[in-house]
């Protein structure tokens, strides 16, 4: 398939003239395409497609389509079936009436060109600048962001479900690309009497000592693939296979294989004793590498990933020039969207969120996070780069602190040029050693034991057995900014300030009720990104059209008929 790069065609005269009176006061289509045409141009797509072969569809043309579709929340049959009977898509196509539009498989196909060549947030970042061009974002103001969790496309899976299934994948994908390899390797009728059905926990015999023999047959049905796979005689693309791959992976997560006294392989069941992977690297299910189990305290656990939204939320006065003219006030937009899978943590995306906001030129003075966010390292380089985190950073953990009783840190007086540290009661540490601490400088202060027994806050002060005194310091830049935030963060001005992040979670469910972006669609990180900078650029776009016709942000509430009855009465 090969481009030739056109853009979006002019609208044809009778498509104009029927759209108009259709919807004579317009609609989102029409007002994304007279207003945002130049964002869905063919070039930035250029380096996915070739310059030989049969001409495909313009690119620009099919991320409008997918930008529309996901405003909607429609299916792939059901947006390719709204380019062909609707008018005002018609109309934002720049297409004739007549035209008998696109099967619904050239969207998965343009998805797939798009993941497979790191063009997720072509469109996205298109809209960002035009934006940024038209004065509706810019650099400084302020910025706020939250992340939420994204249930995987693929079904949730036990641990005896994931050894069955992983083998019944293999099996699957070596009868369409190897079926004669695959019949000299094992018994196909006895392997698709096991394999044929999905591997199902509510069919699964009831009693544990089945279960565990079944979890055996498993591991061993596997083992004996990928020894066959493996073996030196077996062609070599065979085990570059996805699923055969995978399931070589799944077989050393999930079983343990020893050698018995005669020399034989023992397979059993891997259990915490014998070391299960973490949640990062232990797979979920064969059919989507990139989903992970994670925990968010005790109410959510979830297979998937998990999505950052950044949006503005300053509310500027309008320029009375370009696209805000009249509605007196900034729309709040989305200005990044970041997806990790489900086992990283929001203090891992703070940065990369920073710097992709500073790389497209909307880097905020203030940026609003929830407690998970900050660390003293990032709040330090940030306000280094000229952000300010507003962000409850995590308190004093020691045991002092916590109690609320005796003397926690801030009780010892920190001499950073002779590295020495005074105690309430008068005392001089007598060791200052710098160390590393998960991978992070530190410093651990150590008062004398003889000093500490003698001393009359020794209950106040400590519980440990040696009856010392020791306390574990970041260094001088990094405490001193810790301690500020920590003093900050307890006044009322603070407190109120903060607030503004709450608006955040309207953003959220704003997505969730538009774009269904708690569920992902696709199967694998790069087309979850994809999906989830689509649903961004589809929020911006409905966004845009409130602010383009009715100005949201400075309507007033209607009052209800109850209320006005009142005030007919109290008249």
């Amino acid at each position: 398939m090969s481009m030739r790069p056109v853009g979006l065609p002019e609208v044809p005269e009778q498509t104009v003239m029927v759209a108009r009176a259709a919807f004579p006061k317009g609609s989102l289509a029409i007002r994304v395409r007279d207003r945002l045409a130049e964002v869905f141009a063919d070039e930035p797509f250029a380096e996915a497609f070739g310059v030989r072969g049969a001409p495909g569809l313009s690119p620009g043309a099919l991320s409008l389509v997918t930008v529309l579709q996901f405003a909607e929340d429609l299916t792939d049959r059901q947006a390719a079936a709204m380019a062909v009977r609707a008018i005002d898509w018609k109309y934002a196509l720049g297409v004739e009436l007549t035209d008998i539009g696109f099967d619904a498989s050239v969207l998965c196909r343009f998805r797939a060109r798009l993941a497979d060549n790191g063009m997720e947030r072509v469109v996205f970042d298109r809209l960002l600048q035009h934006c940024r061009d038209a004065g509706l974002v810019a650099a400084g103001g302020k910025q706020r962001t939250d992340s939420t969790h994204v249930i995987s496309a693929v079904r949730d899976l036990n641990r005896l479900e994931l050894a069955g299934e992983s083998v019944r994948a293999a099996l699957e994908a070596l009868a369409v690309a190897a079926p004669v390899w695959l019949a000299g390797q094992i018994d196909v009728t006895e392997f698709a009497e096991r394999y044929g059905p999905r591997i199902d926990g509510w069919k699964m015999p009831p009693s544990q000592a089945r279960r565990d023999r079944l979890a055996q047959v498993f591991g061993q049905d596997a083992f004996a693939l990928c020894q066959a796979a493996w073996a030196a005689d077996a062609p070599v693309w065979v085990r570059e296979i996805e699923a055969v791959a995978l399931l070589r992976q799944v077989l050393v997560q999930t079983c343990t294989i020893r050698s018995d006294a005669r020399g034989g392989q023992v397979i059993k069941k891997r259990d915490a004793d014998d070391g299960v992977p973490p949640g990062q690297l232990r797979l979920a299910s064969p059919y989507d590498a990139d989903a992970r189990w994670a925990a968010k305290g005790d109410d959510l656990f979830w297979c998937g990933y998990k999505i950052h939204l950044t949006e503005t939320c300053t509310a500027r006065p309008g320029t009375g020039t370009g696209t805000d003219a009249g509605t007196g006030v900034m729309p709040n937009l989305i200005t990044d969207v970041h997806t990790t899978d489900a086992t990283v943590p929001d203090v891992k995306a703070t940065a990369p969120i920073q710097h992709k906001l500073a790389e497209h030129g909307v880097k905020p003075a203030e940026h609003y996070l929830d407690s998970g966010y900050p660390s003293a390292d990032l709040i330090t380089k940030a306000m280094k780069q000229g952000v300010q985190m507003v962000t409850p950073v995590l308190l004093d953990r020691s045991t002092q602190a916590k109690a609320a009783a005796g003397f926690d840190k801030t009780a010892f007086t920190i001499n950073w040029k002779t590295r020495q540290v005074r105690c309430p009661a008068g005392r001089t540490s007598s060791h200052w050693n710098p160390v590393k601490q998960h991978g992070k400088d530190a410093i651990v202060i150590t008062f004398s034991v003889l000093t500490c027994r003698e001393c009359a806050f020794q209950q106040q002060c400590t519980a440990s057995k040696p009856g010392r005194r020791m306390l574990s310091l970041r260094p001088e830049e990094l405490h001193e900014s810790l301690a500020r935030a920590r003093a900050e963060q307890k006044t009322d001005t603070w407190k109120n300030k903060y607030a503004l992040r709450a608006g955040v979670e309207g953003t959220i469910n704003q997505a969730l009720d538009i774009t269904g972006i708690r569920q992902a669609r696709y199967r694998g990180l790069p087309k979850v990104r994809l999906q989830h900078a689509f649903s961004a650029t589809a929020l911006n776009i409905v966004r845009l059209d409130a602010h383009w016709t009715t100005g949201p942000l400075d309507r007033t509430r209607r009052s209800s008929r109850l209320e006005r009855l009142s005030y007919r009465l109290s008249a």
